[in-house]
């Protein structure tokens, strides 16, 4: 039986909209197919920058380690270089000394600035120390080296400029003060020993004799211990010591042209010096 014409377009209307369907649905299948596969890209361009990202980051870390690595080899070297001069030093010295020379050092720090250096000593408890004002005179930077090698930033307490003394702090409190002798009690002819930093880790020890007492300095001050110590550059700030291990002044200057004719700022100057800067700023005494 024929199709009646009605019949005709209803059946071409639907195979029209079946063939658009597909059509549509082909387009749209891939629209997403080319959406996914721009995805996957992207997806795989940022695997591979993460990829290259991390590998970096490996890289920069095993240089890390291995720097780290060489410098306690070094930290390790420059100990083992220390135990050695202190043994060097001991040896070197009269049997007065052979067994004040390790404790003491411990407590002797190197101070550079960025226009000299000196010496100076751990004074009092909380990592207080002390040394000549003139070390610190002009600078804009300065830093201590303590006997273990490790470098410390410092900060200034105060100062005072007649007696040529200034106290300063460093954070690290592990390192013990050293104690100070009664001025009265050192006598003229009495050995000593004059510690100083002029080379950093390597220690310069010399000892002599106390040749004078209440002797008058540059401030007219009849407050310094004349010594036939020789003080080497450097030395300026470091304890001069007794044969009980304990101080009886601060290395302070020497006159120029002379041999081995050097002061130092009696202990109980120093020790008025020093608290008296600390009442100024704490309300209190630190020795």
């Amino acid at each position: 039986m024929a199709l009646k014409r009605h019949h005709k377009i209803i059946i071409g209307s639907l195979s029209s909209l079946v063939i658009l369907f597909m059509i549509t649905s082909s387009i749209f299948t891939y629209l997403i197919f080319i959406k996914q596969t721009a995805s996957d890209a992207e997806l795989n361009r940022e695997i591979t920058s993460l990829q290259t990202d991390t590998q970096t980051k490996l890289n920069e870390l095993t240089e890390s380690i291995l720097k780290t690595e060489s410098q306690l080899k070094n930290l390790g070297s420059q100990i083992g270089s220390i135990d050695e001069e202190i043994t060097n030093l001991k040896f070197s010295a009269s049997a007065d000394f052979s067994s004040i020379i390790e404790d003491s050092i411990k407590s002797v720090v190197t101070i550079r600035t960025d226009i000299s250096q000196g010496s100076g000593f751990i004074i009092a408890d909380n990592g207080y120390v002390v040394t000549n004002a003139h070390v610190m005179e002009g600078a804009k930077a300065a830093g201590i080296t303590t006997y273990d090698g490790k470098l410390h930033q410092v900060s200034k307490v105060g100062q005072n400029d007649v007696m040529d003394i200034i106290l300063l702090k460093i954070s690290d409190t592990s390192y013990n003060p050293l104690q100070l002798e009664n001025s009265g009690n050192v006598q003229i002819g009495e050995k000593v020993i004059a510690i100083g930093n002029p080379l950093g880790l390597q220690f310069s020890v010399s000892e002599g004799i106390v040749s004078g007492v209440d002797r008058e300095g540059a401030n007219g001050i009849q407050a310094y211990i004349k010594t036939d110590t020789a003080l080497n550059p450097g030395s300026s700030g470091g304890p001069l010591i007794g044969t009980n291990g304990k101080v009886v002044g601060i290395n302070n200057f020497k006159i120029g042209g002379s041999e081995n004719i050097g002061f130092a700022l009696e202990s109980d100057y120093l020790k008025t010096t020093v608290n008296d800067i600390s009442q100024k700023v704490y309300g209190k005494n630190l020795i």
